[in-house]
């Protein structure tokens, strides 16, 4: 019999459940933060797939076995009854690969960000800003095109780095930000756009949102794809996690989220994950544990 990793704990007749939550560094560490506060009586089980980042470089076909690996891992070795793919390479390029190699329920970033975004756009215009690979897979703007909205995507290579060197509130991450929108807008300008939302499309991007509403044009909205992940993960797991989700939310949580049972796990660099996570989480990520996925 399987070792079960967590206690049995029970809320009348319902077990609680265990969300797993993938990405292939420690960037979902965001998704993971909006989950506790809209589920803070669940269990989750993270693992960042630190050892094989990034995945930007990668074939399709490899990403999809590191993706299909890590999945197998929440579900057979951590009993995970959802999960939540809170990476937008792996979302963008392997999310069939992890749903043909589990059963449970499976949940990616990027169709929520586009179903918020249409939700927010009055003019079906919207701006989409991600890391290279995200970009040139054009998973953002083919998700966009289905639900009737204009896309244009934009590749920001250098906010990653500047999050994990710690620079979210740094003039130079400010100045990065103007230049990059700058050139954004006016990309939309020139193709007759008139964009009154932008997408978020990295996890690490969430750090920088104040930085980023105080560079965009006024009245634009700012979609946070980590937000949108987490409640359309309450909505799509519906009413097997209803006894978990507290009354007050219709959005965040008035709970702090610190009875919530979180595991990490990382292929690599536990230290730097224990250091950097807390930034992400928002909390400690407490002890990392390390797991080999093979090659």
């Amino acid at each position: 019999m399987k070792e079960v990793l967590y206690p049995s704990m029970t809320l009348d007749t319902n077990p609680v459940p265990t969300i797993g939550v993938f990405d292939s560094g420690f960037g979902g560490l965001t998704v993971l933060r909006a989950l506790i506060r809209r589920l803070p009586g669940a269990h989750f089980a993270f693992i960042g797939d630190t050892a094989r980042l990034p995945y930007g470089s990668k074939s399709r076909r490899t990403i999809a076995r590191y993706a299909a690996q890590s999945a197998r891992f929440l579900v057979e070795e951590q009993d995970a009854d959802f999960l939540v793919i809170a990476c937008n390479t792996a979302s963008a390029l392997a999310l069939d690969a992890i749903q043909e190699a589990v059963t449970q329920p499976v949940l990616g970033v990027i169709e929520p960000g586009a179903t918020a975004a249409r939700a927010a756009s009055q003019t079906g215009d919207v701006l989409v800003i991600a890391t290279d690979a995200t970009v040139h897979s054009h998973a953002y703007a083919a998700a966009c095109s289905a639900k009737g909205l204009r896309a244009i995507e934009k590749a920001c290579p250098l906010l990653v780095p500047l999050v994990e060197e710690g620079w979210t509130v740094h003039p130079v991450t400010a100045e990065v930000i103007r230049i990059y929108l700058d050139e954004l807008t006016a990309e939309a300008a020139r193709e007759g756009m008139r964009p009154d939302t932008l997408v978020l499309g990295c996890t690490h991007y969430p750090l920088l949102r104040p930085l980023i509403e105080s560079a965009v044009p006024a009245g634009m909205k700012v979609i946070d794809s980590a937000e949108a992940a987490a409640e359309a993960a309450v909505r799509q797991f519906g009413e097997n996690v209803a006894a978990w989700v507290p009354e007050s939310s219709s959005g965040s949580s008035s709970r702090s989220g610190t009875d919530a049972v979180v595991r990490c796990f990382a292929t690599d660099s536990v230290e730097k994950f224990e250091r950097l996570g807390s930034r992400f989480l928002g909390r400690p990520v407490g002890a990392v544990e390390l797991v080999d996925l093979g090659g």
